[in-house]
């Protein structure tokens, strides 16, 4: 992997994005969105993760991230896409309303049989291209295109009306369901 994508600062927040295997649209429902959003609040109160900004779309995550020393950054990301893989797996696995459940299955199935560092499941691709946010200007920009991915994709009009972002935080709006560090 190039050091250009790699965590070389533990102080600074980093723009990562996670995508599902496949590009498969995993985020249409709420309870594997909430299996996320939970999962980041457990890394908030228990491993140290700050977070800056962030979007939930389908198939991929947004995020501005960083810690606040308790952890790695990189082994707290670590955590948090393998437990979302194992239980968003589990929800898989139980639905009785999922109507592309065995579709799904094998997708990840046949993604994890054929790398190495897992077993026989892959949710996440392995890389998440962390890039380090040290300028103000940078920041900005990645907080707007975070925020305007449901815009451009054509979910909303306006980036604050997406539930499954911190776009309504930064409007001024009332806390959205993550708590965040204000950017700017």
């Amino acid at each position: 992997m190039a050091l250009k994508y790699t965590i070389q600062d533990q102080k600074d927040f980093y723009f990562v994005t996670f995508t599902v295997v496949d590009w498969i649209d995993i985020f249409t429902r709420d309870s594997y969105r909430e299996i996320f959003i939970n999962s980041v609040k457990y890394c908030q109160a228990n491993k140290g993760l700050l977070v800056g900004a962030w979007v939930i779309m389908t198939n991929h995550v947004h995020m501005i991230i960083g810690t606040d020393g308790q952890n790695k950054l990189q082994d707290i990301i670590r955590d948090l896409k393998s437990y979302t893989s194992r239980h968003i797996r589990l929800e898989i696995e139980n639905s009785n309303y999922e109507s592309r459940k065995e579709w799904m299955l094998r997708r990840f199935g046949n993604a994890g049989i054929y790398n190495s560092n897992n077993k026989d499941f892959q949710l996440w691709i392995q890389d998440n291209h962390p890039i380090q946010l040290s300028s103000g200007e940078r920041m900005q920009q990645r907080i707007k295109y975070i925020h305007n991915n449901p815009v451009r994709a054509g979910f909303v009009c306006e980036a604050e009306h997406w539930k499954y972002s911190s776009a309504h935080d930064y409007s001024g709006g009332t806390q959205g369901l993550l708590d965040l560090v204000m950017m700017f």
